[in-house]
């Protein structure tokens, strides 16, 4: 749990020191870098070294979530394209990113399997290459402000979440639904072993849920055609409450527990290309990368608290429960 939580203090690093100040090509580079040294980490049976290998990782995750999305959403509106076609574009990104983690998810298990638990961080690493030679030879630059500094940068996120308070729901369903993500991922695997009494197959239940990430983009393609995401999101987010309710009330029945986490994935795929369409709807491109990482940093704080607190499972998934139930609040009052 301290490499874990080393994850969020570097987040707040990141926010501060790189993604305001550079391009979004460039950060997505940086990104693979940071993150081809937390593989190359996972050769060393050292803790400082794993440490370091994990504040790499927050690194790389914050650029992750938020850098990628930002160019995307930049180059759509320089090129003027239709901003309906943001759903279609977010859903197809999730349902190819769902494809891709199942692969993933079996290429994992079987090179650990066959070789070694540290195998799957050296293919991580080969994928890695791939994608910056793809994002070195096909993307163009593009900044949320060319001639800008740190401080202003804050300051133009901080006016726009002032001055419209959608922009402060979608920062607080964003922070909270990830949150409990981060918590899920720790927990989910302790949880099914407990209940389960045996080990798991990890691979393949995480290759599992990928598949139910994938069931939920295609949800949320149908569901888009009939209803924005700001109405039918509501009812998304009080089903992924029921959810996480389950490993709490029924702590040692595995089959409910993976069934109610089945669910939730499909929930998590409905909710990456809505959220991701609702940022292009509301928040101004400028700010884009700056307002979803400021967001996240009394996420990434409660976080640590929680983490280095040495709760009980159950305990954090009644966090987790909180948050989503604030999470839902939070989108029922955009859709007003």
């Amino acid at each position: 749990e301290p490499k874990f939580s080393s994850n969020f203090h570097a987040n707040e690093l990141i926010n501060r020191l790189i993604l305001c100040c550079s391009g979004r090509r460039s950060s997505c580079l940086l990104y693979a870098i940071l993150y081809a040294g937390t593989c190359v980490a996972k050769h060393f049976a050292n803790f400082w070294i794993l440490f370091i290998g994990r504040i790499f990782g927050g690194m790389a995750t914050s650029i992750l979530f938020s850098a990628f999305e930002s160019w995307l959403v930049c180059e759509h509106n320089k090129r003027g394209f239709n901003p309906d076609s943001l759903k279609t574009i977010f859903s197809h990104a999730a349902l190819a990113n769902s494809i891709v983690a199942i692969i993933a998810g079996l290429v994992a298990q079987y090179s650990a399997n066959a070789f070694g638990y540290v195998t799957p961080f050296d293919v991580s690493l080969a994928v890695l290459v791939v994608m910056m030679v793809c994002t070195i030879a096909c993307w163009t630059e593009n900044y949320g402000c060319e001639k800008t500094t740190l401080n202003l940068q804050f300051m133009d996120a901080y006016r726009a979440m002032r001055n419209d308070w959608r922009v402060v729901c979608l920062a607080l369903i964003q922070s909270l639904f990830e949150g409990t993500l981060y918590l899920f991922v720790l927990e989910w695997t302790p949880a099914l072993s407990d209940a389960s009494g045996a080990l798991i197959p990890h691979g393949y239940i995480f290759a599992s849920f990928m598949v139910s990430t994938m069931i939920g983009s295609t949800i949320f393609r149908l569901l888009s055609e009939y209803q924005r995401p700001e109405s039918f999101m509501r009812f998304v987010l009080a089903l992924s409450v029921l959810c996480l309710v389950i490993p709490i009330i029924w702590p040692d029945h595995a089959a409910a527990i993976f069934a109610a986490f089945v669910f939730f994935e499909i929930c998590v795929g409905i909710f990456w290309p809505a959220i991701g369409f609702m940022r292009g709807i509301y928040i101004p491109d400028a700010t884009r990368a700056t307002i979803m990482n400021f967001s996240r940093v009394p996420l990434n704080t409660v976080v640590i608290i929680i983490l280095l607190q040495n709760l009980s499972r159950q305990t954090v998934f009644q966090c987790c429960v909180m948050f989503l139930v604030f999470a839902t609040a939070a989108q029922q009052y955009l859709y007003r």
